[in-house]
């Protein structure tokens, strides 16, 4: 798959999807079925439009595109938002990016969509246009709700990662570079790979979760995944996300984890002694492996 950046791309006719797309919901393979290429923003429009509202994304750019990739798309371009952009008319995105540089026959977007200076763009006025059909994707409902991101990142915010990756239509992935910590699961039989929040993203709430970590050689193992602040022992880290690799031994220090969440198995604990605490993380690592191979 080709990926772009606005104004670097090749001309010719495109069927387009059009949208910020964060998470790559069930709701947004709606609207991009039948597209060849998908039109999305880079940063989140709202890091620039309105900071303090900017939301905890789903998804990093990377994971963005890959997830497209898989729905078969030819080409991802990218529009690099910035003030500039958002300055722009809904008419002269019209005119210079859907009919202009993508020389789009056809515009696909949410009913739901606004673009342009003030989200004074809709699917009305690109239905008015003339020169490239438009197809409006209802907003998608699943058990009595409209499938959002907004939806989706309270799900995992609050800690509820399968119902996320329902409506993701695959699972939450929270990926980072493994750092050094205090070692201290190394020390109590698990040794789990650090990874530090990484600012802007979102996070699952404290607790233990099952996961399938992948590394960055393209292997894979069951995990059980702990979010917390340690409440047993006296630390002044912050929150952590250690992940442990169950029946894997090596090292990565300094590669890259992508963890993908099923399951959360309890909220954090404060254990009165540390072995009720490694009591317990059998119990969880069993739990996880569980989930894991019921899952494959």
């Amino acid at each position: 798959m080709i990926v772009t950046r606005l104004p670097d791309v090749e001309p010719r006719p495109r069927r387009v999807a059009v949208g910020t797309f964060d998470g790559v919901h069930l709701g947004h393979r709606a609207v991009i079925a039948g597209s060849d290429t998908v039109l999305t923003f880079d940063p989140h429009p709202l890091a620039v439009i309105a900071p303090d509202r900017r939301p905890p994304l789903l998804t990093t750019l990377e994971r963005k595109v890959e997830l497209i990739g898989e729905l078969g798309v030819r080409e991802v371009v990218v529009v690099p938002f910035d003030e500039g952009w958002a300055r722009h008319s809904a008419q002269a995105f019209i005119d210079e990016v859907l009919a202009g540089a993508l020389r789009a026959t056809h515009v696909s977007v949410g009913e739901n969509f606004r673009f342009g200076h003030r989200a004074s763009g809709d699917p009305a006025l690109l239905a008015a246009d003339g020169r490239f059909e438009v197809r409006v994707a209802p907003m998608l409902e699943v058990h009595g709700e409209i499938v959002s991101s907004s939806l989706i990142r309270s799900l995992v915010l609050a800690g509820d990662v399968e119902a996320a990756g329902r409506l993701l239509g695959a699972p939450f992935r929270y990926a980072g570079i493994v750092e050094h910590g205090e070692k201290r699961g190394r020390e109590l039989g698990f040794p789990t790979a650090n990874l530090s929040p990484r600012p802007g993203y979102a996070v699952p709430a404290h607790g233990v979760y099952a996961a399938v970590a992948h590394l960055d050689d393209g292997t894979s193992a069951p995990a059980a995944v702990s979010i917390g602040v340690r409440p047993t022992f006296a630390t002044e880290l912050g929150v952590l996300v250690e992940v442990y690799l169950i029946d894997w031994t090596g090292d990565l220090y300094g590669r890259e984890l992508r963890v993908d969440f099923l399951k959360r198995l309890r909220g954090e604990l404060r254990f009165d002694s540390v072995e009720a605490l490694v009591e317990q993380m059998h119990l969880d690592v069993d739990a996880a492996l569980a989930t894991v191979s019921g899952r494959t």
